[in-house]
């Protein structure tokens, strides 16, 4: 991150920790307060078409038995977090959750017993001190592939992605521009797949050349590398997103994640949601088009009913076309996953499917 970036996280995590003692010189209960990561306390900014965090807090006391164990867990969290943005160091969220789990002295309590707690506090660190996990010196797992026409500047290697044979340019998840730049741009879309197999096809039959495109997958829901970068390549490059995932309400919501945002990253939607992007399938109409895709077809399970039915109710589905969309999949009682395109012929997808879902401009918004 900039130094003046690094800076000012280190300001808001020190004032955190300032009005803590500040409280216990008081002789008081110490506490903080972790803005709620529920449905909850979102709000939907229909000017924005954007998800956004409400103002809904939880108090997090430490003379509280049900809260102590988190009220050590966040400021522990916390200093490490400061202390790399100190060292100029990053770490792994897995590294972290070994950087902070030890025995509690005195008991046979340890700080963190499985990663998903330090997970999920690296969360409310996030929230309570307005920082993204990046600004805090973290990272996750590299989780997606990138093709297309665009050269990329990585830590000062320059990646031409136009170059990187079958597996692609591994997708960091620590985009911003103090690490990732953008330089040569020909492509005319991004295009975002969900199936890493869709993806292979598609590489393998450069699609991306064929078309001017950027070309990438999460292999599944996106990543927020890939999230942030998307919304990068809209905000900088100015290149329409197309999303590409499986007729079921999974897919849609990995849809709606990418565009307007999710509810535990509410807070940071404005850099990475991209509500820009538009659905290009698979729909629960292209079975009108393509009738072999009858053939194929999967039964809704009770799971899938049951979640169409949510995502009916959210505000950023109210779009009569999207009303549509999902009540014809709930009506017709079935669901398609993308490699049933394969069905027609192997290159079916590559070859016409998409080509004609983006001259035609048959796109859901």
């Amino acid at each position: 991150m900039s130094s003046k970036t690094s800076k000012a996280v280190i300001q808001r995590l020190r004032g955190a920790a300032g009005e803590v003692v500040k409280t216990i010189q008081k002789g008081k209960n110490p506490s903080i307060g972790i803005p709620l990561r529920t449905l909850a306390n979102v709000k939907w900014n229909e000017k924005r078409f954007i998800i956004e965090m409400g103002n809904a807090k939880q108090e997090r006391f430490f003379f509280n038995v049900s809260m102590a164990k988190k009220f050590m867990q966040t400021f522990l969290v916390a200093s490490s977090c400061q202390d790399l943005i100190e060292s100029q160091k990053s770490a792994s969220i897995r590294e972290l959750f070994y950087m902070t789990k030890r025995s509690v002295a005195d008991t046979k309590e340890n700080t963190f017993e499985e990663q998903d707690e330090s997970d999920e506090i690296i969360e409310d660190v996030e929230v309570a001190v307005n920082a993204l996990r990046e600004e805090l010196n973290l990272k996750a797992a590299k989780k997606g592939s990138l093709v297309g026409d665009i050269t990329i500047v990585d830590k000062g290697d320059t990646i031409d992605a136009r170059r990187m044979g079958s597996g692609g340019w591994a997708i960091p998840s620590i985009v911003e521009p103090e690490i990732i730049q953008f330089r040569k741009c020909d492509a005319k879309f991004v295009l975002l797949v969900e199936k890493d197999a869709l993806w292979e096809r598609l590489n393998e039959d450069k699609f991306w050349q064929k078309h001017k495109c950027i070309l990438l997958t999460g292999n599944g829901q996106p990543p927020r590398g890939i999230r942030r970068l998307l919304n990068r390549f809209v905000t900088e490059l100015k290149l329409p997103v197309y999303v590409f995932v499986d007729n079921d309400p999974w897919g849609y919501y990995i849809y709606s994640v990418v565009k307007q945002g999710s509810i535990n990253l509410a807070y940071e939607s404005i850099r990475m949601a991209v509500p820009q992007a538009k659905f290009i399938g698979l729909s629960s109409y292209d079975r009108e088009s393509y009738p072999f895709l009858d053939e194929v077809d999967i039964k809704l399970e009770e799971q899938d009913i049951s979640r169409a039915k949510q995502i009916l109710e959210y505000p950023w589905f109210q779009k009569k076309e999207w009303q549509r969309e999902i009540r014809n999949m709930l009506k017709t009682g079935v669901k398609f996953e993308l490699e049933a395109l394969a069905k027609k012929r192997i290159s079916f997808v590559s070859e016409e499917y998409l080509p004609k879902k983006i001259k035609d401009k048959d796109f859901l918004d």
